[in-house]
């Protein structure tokens, strides 16, 4: 089966969103802190503007994709991502399907009964490439359920004080990951872990 990776920015003191949902600062990255630009495709296309270590980061993390796993949380953040997010095929874990989804042409999709189905179906529909994991809630049921196989964390250099904890509600800690690979950004530090406890 494909490889589950984890994918967030994070600021230097763990959060990934500020109080009120706010992700631009842990973002910044994406759209200042270069002049190479990345067309991210899907739907709701953007123009990322990044230093060079962080385009050939991007580069080698965007193909190996092909779908997308999130909460019902970064879904409505990410205002449905136009219908088709750039990675693929996206899962939703959420309790109840919202109002005027699913839509006609789009590769959203939502999980009702649990992260271990989402992670299969997002799995099926990836085939050979991993499947992206986003959203901090996430993130931390699919570490819980050792269905992990990867932690990318973008570490922005910003300290928020307060918000959304990347790693809160941890279970079965410590959790031993293996050696990481490091890309230096600008204004960012591509931190790459193996997960090895599965």
């Amino acid at each position: 089966m494909s490889d589950v990776v984890a994918i967030m920015s994070m600021s230097l003191d763990g959060f990934v969103a500020g109080p009120e949902d706010d992700v631009m600062q842990v973002f910044d990255w994406y759209f200042s802190s270069g002049d190479v630009e990345i067309d991210t495709g899907g739907s709701d296309r953007m123009t990322l503007k990044v230093s060079e270590p962080s385009a050939r980061h991007l580069r080698d993390l965007t193909p190996r994709l092909g779908a997308v796993l999130t909460g019902r949380r970064t879904f409505e953040v990410a205002q449905g991502w136009g219908g088709n997010h750039a990675w693929g095929p996206a899962f939703v874990v959420t309790h109840e399907v919202p109002d005027g989804w699913p839509r006609p042409d789009s590769t959203v999709h939502f999980v009702t009964d649990g992260i271990e189905s989402a992670v299969r179906q997002a799995q099926l529909a990836a085939g050979a490439r991993a499947v992206g994991v986003h959203g901090a809630d996430t993130i931390q049921q699919c570490l819980n359920a050792g269905l992990l196989d990867e932690i990318q964390v973008d570490l922005a250099a910003v300290l928020l004080g307060s918000g959304v904890r990347l790693f809160d509600h941890l279970v079965g800690t410590p959790a031993v990951l293996g050696t990481p690979t490091v890309v230096e950004g600008v204004g960012v530090t591509h931190l790459r872990y193996p997960v090895r406890n599965r």
